[in-house]
């Protein structure tokens, strides 16, 4: 009877083996590995792939555009503060991302101890709600510089810039920290969850939905209002100069990409793990909770990029940048221009030698 059980459980999905095996216990501890375990295995194998990917891109990007700035810091604006900082973030999550690929490599083990988990998960927070702060702060202020210029013009200067940018470090630090008082890992288990383990799930349920609404909801309708009626001013007034259209209609395009790529599917599919997670520990809608836990896994990944694609900003705010940037492209253009000629050229000879030979 056990060998045939055995035989039945190998051969179902890896994402559903969790879900049958519950039924079999009723302790918390071992549900609650079952449950955070329950990762099918080609998202398991996306996670580590992506993450590479952005600390590369991510890296160099950021380090190119930080450098930058910092190259004409004498010039920096009052919007360029905060793009600043926003570069400064990215960069405090991207050094953390070789320690997660590690944790999926080794799958799902985590060796670097509690402390530096619960580190990991919170410099996560830290870069996601001040990157859609500091997003934010642009926003409002290209809004005010558009609509009103006249009472704006001589007010905003770098001194606020800078001490709006600490204030946002300073209130998403204070909302991120009630997140490492949560338990990361179960027992002696060498895990580093990122939400908590199933016991504490009610109360971080609240704690998240919380979050999403002052970290996402809110400053998500503010940018959207902005931008709102700024579409409409730029539509209807024919003195704004066509350059500050296009840079302003490009800057939303960003926004619309991090907002509906990254940050959105986000916060709706981990409040829906979570809530999914609660109904589970009650005994309610078990494959539910399957599909939306690895739904759930695929938008961690997704969010992840926006520290590769901050880096667009660099481009809408800084023409200096914007021009190095071209210059980048064309000198990368003839280097591999210059690569195919010297193949081409080598295989023609090598071609005229064994024609030669015949």
């Amino acid at each position: 009877m056990e060998k045939a059980f055995s035989t039945a459980i190998r051969r179902l999905p890896s994402t559903q083996i969790y879900l049958v095996q519950m039924n079999f216990s009723t302790s918390i501890p071992r549900r609650d590995q079952l449950i955070l375990e329950g990762l099918n295995e080609e998202v398991q194998g996306i996670l580590p792939t992506l993450y590479i990917f952005v600390f590369i891109v991510g890296l160099v990007a950021n380090g190119w555009g930080l450098k930058s700035l910092l190259h004409n810091w004498k010039k920096l604006g009052d919007v360029n503060v905060f793009v600043f900082n926003l570069g400064l973030a990215d960069m405090l999550y991207l050094l953390t991302l070789p320690f997660l690929v590690v944790y999926y490599v080794k799958e799902n083990t985590w060796i670097f101890g509690d402390k530096f988990c619960k580190v990991t998960r919170f410099c996560f927070n830290l870069n996601l709600y001040c990157s859609i702060g500091f997003l934010t702060c642009i926003s409002v202020y290209r809004y005010l510089a558009i609509v009103h210029p006249m009472r704006v013009m001589g007010r905003l200067t770098v001194t606020h810039s800078v001490i709006i940018s600490v204030l946002v470090w300073i209130l998403v630090g204070v909302q991120s920290l009630p997140d490492m008082f949560f338990p990361k890992r179960f027992g002696k288990q060498a895990k580093c969850y990122d939400s908590t383990s199933l016991e504490h799930m009610e109360d971080y349920l609240k704690y998240s939905l919380g979050r999403t609404l002052t970290g996402f909801c809110i400053p998500l309708l503010i940018t959207l209002g902005c931008y709102g009626h700024m579409i409409c001013v730029l539509c209807s007034r024919t003195t704004i100069d066509k350059v500050l259209k296009q840079r302003s209609l490009r800057f939303l395009l960003i926004l619309i990409l991090l907002f509906s790529v990254c940050y959105t599917p986000h916060h709706v599919f981990k409040n829906l793990s979570l809530y999914s997670r609660v109904l589970v520990k009650q005994n309610i809608c078990k494959d539910w909770d399957s599909a939306v836990f690895n739904a759930h896994q695929i938008s961690r990944g997704l969010v992840s990029l926006n520290s590769a694609l901050n880096p667009l900003v660099y481009l809408h705010v800084q023409e200096d940048i914007s021009a190095q940037f071209r210059q980048l492209l064309q000198r990368v253009e003839v280097i591999f221009h210059r690569m195919f000629e010297s193949k081409s050229f080598s295989e023609a000879v090598a071609q005229t030698d064994e024609d030669d030979d015949v």
